[in-house]
């Protein structure tokens, strides 16, 4: 399957799970938000009667920068999947905190148990404060994707063979049969994230979806191109997600105030501080590209650079925005709102319908 072919595809959409309070941007604005577990049985099946193929679980184990109390990922994940039925969950992570046999184990159970649904995002981490209090090591940036790798490739094989064994430098497995298997063939869809060099490699190596912090049109293809070729080269193909902020309203003069609003309400000493631990966690990046090196005070209020995306404004210019970046090479959008009931249905019911209206158009021009 070639890379425009995948593009071709109707675009995707996830969005973040609410599992850790605070909502999704560092600010003093009010936020029609809920990190309990009733609200998110709620929100998740909204989500997937307006469209959304996917959400995402924040992994998160202790209290930091705006973020006081979180819902563990994975059993959390497993709960939206029963709550649901069509839904795809993706779990998140971190490869320091779990053995990739017993992570297979779960994983396997929960793509039962939600008749094939469940998805992973292997983290590599950048809250060091977590590591240190659990006393587990931190390890050096390139280490962290070096483990990240070797942990997807022992659960894919774990996942798809028998008497799977791998003599590694952060895993040791011998002899090792997975019985039942997942559901899902080959195995539940791998994502990853990252920026630099190591997790660009990585993902095509490895992964079968790459997440992209917010970023212009540029910026990103210029990371789906050298993934893209990364994965050429060993004959494989990779998709890629990026994270948005979605703020659309009726007008944009009343989308961009609402932006202004939480930027000028930001929680100024928790922005400085999550600020300070990710550009500590990238810059120890050979490179110089780990994810954060560029992103502005007014970038990191929302924690994945969502802003940067461009996704602000009226349904059309969100919907003419999607459509572009789909363009570039763009599978899925990940979306963070900020009143996530009422703004989850505005966007199934005003800016969905106009995607799929723009795509039909351009694949038309196209033919």
């Amino acid at each position: 399957m070639s890379h425009e072919t995948i593009s071709n595809d109707p675009i995707k959409f996830a969005y973040w799970v609410p599992n850790v309070s605070g909502g999704l941007v560092v600010s003093k604005i009010e936020q029609r938000t809920d990190w309990g577990y009733d609200y998110n049985r709620r929100l998740a099946v909204l989500a997937e009667n307006n469209g959304f193929d996917y959400a995402l679980s924040q992994v998160r184990y202790m209290a930091s920068y705006g973020a006081e109390f979180q819902h563990e990922s994975t059993s959390f994940s497993l709960a939206l999947l029963l709550a649901t039925q069509r839904l795809k969950v993706i779990a998140a992570i971190h490869p320091g905190l779990w053995h990739p046999a017993v992570f297979a184990k779960y994983g396997a159970t929960a793509d039962h148990l939600s008749q094939g649904r469940f998805a992973v995002n292997v983290v590599s981490g950048w809250f060091k404060g977590e590591f240190t209090a659990l006393g587990e090591p931190w390890l050096e940036h390139d280490e962290r994707y070096r483990r990240s790798e070797e942990f997807i490739r022992a659960l894919r094989g774990i996942w798809t063979e028998d008497h799977f064994s791998l003599g590694g430098d952060f895993y040791r497995i011998r002899d090792f049969s997975l019985k039942p298997k997942p559901l899902q063939a080959p195995h539940p869809e791998i994502f990853q994230g990252g920026n630099s060099t190591a997790a660009r490699k990585m993902a095509g190596r490895v992964s079968d979806w790459y997440f992209m912090n917010g970023n212009s049109l540029a910026g990103l293809k210029e990371q789906i191109d050298e993934v893209s070729a990364n994965a050429a080269a060993v004959g494989r193909k990779v998709r890629f997600g990026v994270n948005g902020f979605i703020l659309a309203r009726d007008t944009e003069a009343e989308a961009h105030e609402v932006l202004h609003e939480i930027i000028r309400k930001a929680d100024k000493e928790a922005v400085e501080g999550f600020g300070a631990a990710v550009k500590q966690a990238g810059k120890a990046a050979p490179d110089g590209k780990g994810m954060w090196q560029n992103s502005n005070f007014e970038d990191l209020v929302q924690y994945n650079d969502g802003f940067r995306t461009g996704l602000v404004g009226t349904p059309e210019q969100v919907a003419e925005r999607i459509v572009a970046l789909k363009g570039i090479g763009v599978n899925l959008v990940l979306g963070g709102f900020l009143h996530y009931l009422e703004d989850v249905e505005y966007f199934g019911k005003r800016v969905l319908p106009l995607v799929r209206q723009l795509e039909g158009q351009r694949q038309t021009v196209a033919a």
